[in-house]
């Protein structure tokens, strides 16, 4: 029974490897000592396999020790909850001593460590508790002799295995050269310069003039506005940290799905972090963020059909940005969380829809491809048919300001008017809408809603002051008086005021 040992030692290798599918993880120098891993397996994990002639069981306890904290580590890597890790040892001979209080499961951390030791007078037995493990006959043999060609022989043939696998592995990160990442970074820094140009990147009436998200405008028809934010940042901080994100985010989606994959990965969470800020933000908002939100959306995916490939490269790491990033979120004011939050999930859905290069799931595909049509057509449709929930107070003002310094009251009237009858009464939008109306010389309705705005809020002296000019210009001086007088009250280091009331008092 010459070379038993090595022999049993690589067809159990071969075993795990071949039938079991699990991944080698690391090997000795001396090829002695094999560690692998499969996280899919839930009920063990990771199993460590060595070649060894055993002595005293106090190495064998040395031994058994680091191997757990080998493995804790190992777990750590891979799975944040517990793990059990299967400790095999080959050996002609057990220990000289007693050992077998050493093979009781042992714990450490989350870690637990299960050994076994198969000898020439053990492997039968041994075996068969591993064919309970693993619910499948270990195919192993034994004769009378094994020739050291017999062992070379299933030793190459486990190790070109495990190098092959790791060749598939590493190709799915070579897939495709980075390009379209380079031309989206060099347009959000071309468009960033031609904001700045334009009356700076900071500045919401050139971000709403070029393609800022803004829920009034995209009611009005411009739905390219759904796209157009991706290329835009407010400010240079903004844009510095998106470039860079998308710098190491972009090439990584674009090797892993290709080109063209990628493109429409990004588009597709780009619209989808846009939609979602329109449905639950009613801030003006810009940047690449939904986008590249949809990326970490691509690796999730990723992560979610190569589980053990994903938090041996990147898995952990990627967790913790988002988690920070949503954090940040939800704590600091200003962040369009929703964006983010739309951008994840498009990213996800596209993802799903294209797959990965060279591999095709028509059926899943077409789910998702549905899934993602009637869920962004439904929100939609719920947007453009609730425009009081997506469009705020604020918004209305900021369009009706931009609408009145281009003199375009007709605009600014259809805005405002529309916005008093859909959103709670509002003190500024009744006065809002009656400065356009003394524009259009309208003013009975500019009265009208003057007296709204007062009962709203009795303390509005700008409404009283032009109150009392509608009045002056009616030619009913006495009224006129009174409302001036009352603005004066109310903020009496206005000269303006003043001058009225002496001119109407001569």
């Amino acid at each position: 029974m010459d070379k038993l040992e090595d022999y049993l030692f690589w067809k159990l290798a071969h075993f795990l490897i071949h039938k079991k599918e699990y991944r080698l993880l690391r090997s000795s120098t001396s090829q002695q000592e094999l560690w692998f891993e499969k996280v899919e397996n839930k009920q063990v994990p990771i199993i460590r396999l060595r070649r060894v002639d055993l002595d005293w069981s106090n190495w064998l306890a040395r031994d058994i020790e680091n191997t757990g904290n080998n493995g804790d580590a190992i777990r750590r890597q891979f799975i944040r909850g517990e793990a059990n890790v299967l400790n095999i040892y080959v050996s002609a001979y057990p220990p000289v001593d007693d050992y077998e209080f050493l093979l009781t499961e042992q714990k450490l951390l989350k870690t637990n460590l299960t050994t076994k030791v198969i000898t020439r007078d053990s492997y039968n037995r041994v075996l068969s508790d591993l064919e309970q493990v693993f619910n499948e006959e270990v195919p192993f043999e034994s004769k009378e002799e094994y020739s050291l060609d017999e062992i070379e022989v299933l030793k190459n043939a486990t190790l070109e295995k495990a190098i092959e696998r790791i060749k598939i592995e590493k190709s799915m990160f070579e897939y495709g050269k980075p390009f379209f990442t380079y031309v989206f970074i060099v347009f959000q820094i071309a468009a960033f310069l031609f904001l700045e140009l334009k009356g700076g990147s900071t500045n919401t009436a050139t971000l709403i003039k070029y393609g800022a998200k803004f829920n009034p405008l995209i009611l009005e028809g411009e739905w390219w506005r759904f796209l157009t934010p991706i290329l835009l940042h407010i400010g240079f901080i903004h844009l510095f940290m998106n470039t860079l994100a998308l710098y190491y985010l972009g090439t990584t989606i674009e090797r892993i799905y290709g080109r063209l994959r990628f493109l429409f990965i990004y588009l597709v969470a780009g619209f989808s972090g846009s939609l979602a800020s329109f449905l639950f933000s009613t801030s003006l908002s810009a940047g690449a963020s939904g986008a590249i939100f949809g990326c970490f959306g691509a690796l999730l995916y990723f992560g979610l059909n190569y589980r053990s490939l994903f938090f041996r490269t990147m898995g952990f790491n990627v967790l913790v940005v988002i988690a920070i990033n949503l954090s940040l979120g939800f704590t600091i004011p200003g962040i369009d969380n929703a964006g983010h939050l739309g951008g994840l999930v498009g990213g996800f859905l596209a993802t799903a829809i294209v797959h990965f290069p060279k591999q095709k799931k028509w059926f899943r595909q077409a789910l998702f491809l549905l899934l993602t049509v009637v869920g962004m057509g439904s929100l939609l449709w719920y947007g453009y048919t609730n425009p009081e929930e997506i469009i705020d107070t604020q918004s209305v003002m900021v369009l009706s300001q931009i609408y009145l310094q281009d003199e375009n009251y007709d605009k600014a009237y259809d805005l405002l008017n529309n916005a008093v009858q859909t959103h709670q009464p509002d003190a500024e939008l009744f006065f809002q809408l009656s400065y356009v109306e003394i524009k259009k010389n309208d003013l009975s309705s500019a009265e009208k809603h003057l007296q709204r705005a007062i009962e709203l809020d009795k303390n509005f002296h700008e409404a009283f002051y032009n109150l009392s000019l509608i009045y002056y210009e009616l030619g009913n001086r006495e009224d006129s008086l009174k409302y001036v007088q009352k603005a004066a009250e109310l903020a009496p280091s206005r000269e303006e005021y003043q001058s009225l009331i002496d001119k109407l008092q001569e």
